[in-house]
């Protein structure tokens, strides 16, 4: 086979589309490649002969097409987040400690009683966490100020997905419920529809994350327009959580307590059995409202779980995340 000159070369890597078509020399018993050019003048006739051109597809070294293919999808990364670069300093730190109620469903239980007023409540412990302040202030602020004002305070844990995540401060007036009335003077977070605060990933044990995707808030407080999202949610591993990823905002992580955050994910939790899944996805459909209301009981904690204190703990030196967190 007759090697291509080097005219022929530079005339391939050319912008020009090129055609290449198969001819049989009488005295040679091998193919040759002979390259022609198209323009305005024989773009049709090259067009006219499908069947030439998908023949000569096969006689090409393999070294050429693997060359033209890997360039032709080839992606442009410039514009890929990389967490690397992300300033995840930890600015402040929160405490939360977590309790049991066991008293919570008793018939005896004063009608309207708080559960942060639990007769017998049950320590689990401690959870330490700690903010990326300066990645995102706002939403930092916000929970800050949600904690400092206890409004967390006999916060219920009101959704466990084991192996996922658990979700605590839901909004409401019913604090005997384990509801949040979230304190005045919370900014509006205008981080919620920025695309650069969605870039940190639920890819450890551990994460907290402002509940957007996965918010259980009813549609009329948020209709409000003085409304703050408060819920938040925890990762409680063993493995990462990639469907939280770029609908809830990474805004911090656990420090001390993880072995908590282990105890809470071991609570067995209420699962509806497929007939009732069935029957109320069929609710939805028809637009009845008690299929939300009772989709709200599912993935419940069978034990009462809540939030029996929080605070801010004084942080000295703002000090950048171990090489291990997201």
């Amino acid at each position: 086979m007759a090697l291509p000159s080097s005219s022929m070369r530079a005339a391939s890597s050319t912008v020009y589309p090129v055609y290449l078509s198969l001819h049989h020399h009488p005295n040679n018993h091998h193919a040759s490649l002979r390259l022609s050019r198209a323009n305005h003048d024989n773009t049709h006739k090259c067009t006219q002969s499908p069947k030439i051109l998908r023949r000569s597809l096969f006689s090409l070294p393999a070294s050429f097409l693997l060359l033209h293919t890997s360039s032709s999808l080839a992606v442009d990364d410039t514009n890929t987040p990389s967490t690397s670069t992300i300033d995840t300093t930890i600015t402040d730190r929160i405490f939360m400690d977590f309790s049991v109620c066991p008293s919570y469903f008793r018939s005896d239980r004063p009608l309207g009683a708080e559960l942060s007023s639990c007769p017998d409540s049950e320590p689990l412990g401690r959870v330490v966490f700690g903010l990326y302040g300066r990645l995102l202030p706002v939403t930092t602020a916000n929970f800050k100020a949600t904690c400092t004002a206890a409004a967390y305070r006999g916060t219920l844990v009101h959704k466990l997905l084991q192996g996922q995540f658990f979700a605590a401060g839901r909004q409401g007036s019913r604090r005997d419920k384990g509801e949040v009335e979230p304190p005045s003077g919370l900014v509006r977070n205008s981080e919620t529809v920025n695309p650069k605060a969605f870039e940190l990933r639920h890819t450890r044990p551990g994460t907290l994350s402002l509940c957007l995707g996965q918010n259980d808030d009813d549609d009329d407080i948020k209709l409000n327009p003085n409304y703050h999202n408060v819920e938040f949610l925890v990762t409680t591993g063993p493995g990462p959580c990639p469907e939280l990823d770029g609908q809830n905002i990474v805004f911090g992580t656990v420090l001390e307590g993880m072995d908590v955050i282990t105890s809470i994910a071991t609570i067995p939790t209420y699962k509806p059995a497929e007939r009732i899944r069935l029957f109320n996805d069929f609710a939805q459909l028809i637009g009845d409202e008690r299929a939300q209301t009772a989709r709200a009981m599912w993935n419940r904690p069978l034990k009462t779980v809540y939030i029996s204190d929080c605070g801010e703990l004084k942080v000295t030196k703002q000090s950048l995340s171990p090489p291990s967190l997201p």
